[in-house]
């Protein structure tokens, strides 16, 4: 009888407390955003991997076009949606954000951890910026030099031929032109050797952290590596360069003269820089020659035009406000005239390189390598698709399936 008793009395505190546990609970769902956990563990980590576009769409559909919350393999996620979102956030930094970074990219740069981040993040960008490197006025002394490497490019790999596959190329490219401008490097060999690593490591920022063989990430880890032990390789050159009172005009350069960070942290800030530099501004490279074929060569002189009139709209890119028909029309197709009508896009819609403190201190760098690019290739080729109806592969960094192979016609 004693031990019923205990029982029923343990039974009744079990049930008080469980029933106070989730009153406070759901008081305390009740002031959060509308949204979802997912599965055990993984959250919704998988859905939104598989496609973030449909991903985030979906959920705004369901949950509320401004705000939702999410789960992340157990990580609590806020996702703030349209031109009041994207005001919020960039208006409040430090306030209600500070600065963060998932998982894979805190293992794959070794120096961006939490408590170290902060502090050499300000003086990186310190260093970028400190000098003027990436504002129009200095970037205009290195447009003769980008354009010369682009000719040179063109004909190391175009010329005299009729087809050739464009995403390759413009990888080329634009690795290229990043390792002369930060680096202050333009040697062949070094770069070719870097292209692969480089495109592992961007599949791997945008993977699951699973670091065992067959694994996006694990293959990013291992890039990673060989990327930084050439990279040391390169700062010891550049060190010697700097003491020896070599005249130069490259960001590594700064860096080292400034003497705010290591070496390794150095290297991480250069590789992230290269990547930046690299990747993205190649895939706008890619769909410019899918989707502007038919651009003829006075064309070239607009284009030129609308990097004066558009200011900091360069490329598209997708996300929540971009692609919504009530901000641009058709915002699916390719139309750089949008941008020369008479009227800006709504603040906060058209966002490319993100906004206040976190505006990209590299959109102007972007805006000029694509312009020079596109001025040369319209000038000296026109182009047709091999296959049009090419499929478009990945979700995080979509590219052609088959490298989009084209058939040139010099013009």
């Amino acid at each position: 009888m004693e031990a019923l008793s205990l029982a029923l009395a343990f039974l009744i505190i079990f049930l008080t407390l469980s029933f106070f546990l989730f009153k406070n609970g759901s008081d305390a769902d009740s002031r959060l955003p509308p949204g979802g956990t997912g599965l055990p563990i993984v959250g919704e980590t998988l859905d939104f991997f598989i496609n973030p576009e449909k991903f985030i769409t979906d959920r705004m559909k369901k949950h509320s076009p401004d705000i939702f919350r999410t789960n992340f393999f157990g990580e609590k996620i806020v996702v703030i949606c349209g031109p009041n979102g994207h005001k919020f956030l960039w208006s409040n930094e430090n306030k209600y954000f500070t600065t963060f970074y998932p998982q894979a990219i805190q293992k794959l740069f070794l120096t961006s951890q939490p408590k170290v981040e902060k502090l050499v993040r300000e003086e990186a960008v310190q260093a970028i910026r400190g000098p003027g490197f990436l504002k129009p006025e200095a970037l205009v002394h290195y447009l003769a030099g980008m354009d010369s490497i682009i000719q040179q490019q063109l004909k190391t790999h175009l010329e005299g031929k009729s087809e050739v596959k464009i995403h390759p190329f413009s990888r080329a490219v634009t690795l290229t032109l990043a390792c002369k401008f930060f680096m202050g490097t333009d040697n062949p060999e070094r770069v070719a050797k870097l292209i692969r690593h480089f495109d592992d490591i961007t599949e791997g920022i945008h993977s699951l952290p699973f670091n065992f063989p067959g694994t996006a990430f694990y293959s990013a880890s291992k890039a990673a590596g060989v990327i930084r032990k050439e990279l040391a390789t390169v700062i010891k050159e550049k060190k010697a360069a700097v003491a020896a009172g070599s005249p130069s005009q490259d960001l590594l350069s700064t860096f080292i003269s400034t003497g705010v960070m290591s070496d390794a942290e150095v290297a991480d800030k250069i590789m992230g820089l290269l990547i930046a530099g690299y990747s993205t501004v190649a895939a706008t490279m890619t769909f410019f020659m899918k989707a502007a074929r038919d651009l003829k060569g006075e064309a070239t002189g607009r284009i030129a035009m609308l990097g004066r009139h558009a200011k900091d709209e360069v490329f598209w890119t997708v996300n929540t406000t971009q692609k919504n028909p009530e901000y641009f029309r058709e915002p699916n197709k390719f139309d750089p005239s949008r941008f020369m009508e008479g009227d800006a896009p709504p603040a906060f819609t058209y966002v490319p390189f993100g906004g206040g403190p976190r505006m990209c201190p590299g959109k102007e760098y972007a805006r000029l390598v694509v312009l020079a690019f596109v001025h040369n290739v319209v000038k000296k080729y026109k182009w047709s698709l091999i296959d049009p109806r090419e499929k478009i592969l990945g979700s995080m960094m979509p590219l052609p399936e088959k490298g989009l192979p084209v058939r040139l016609y010099p013009r």
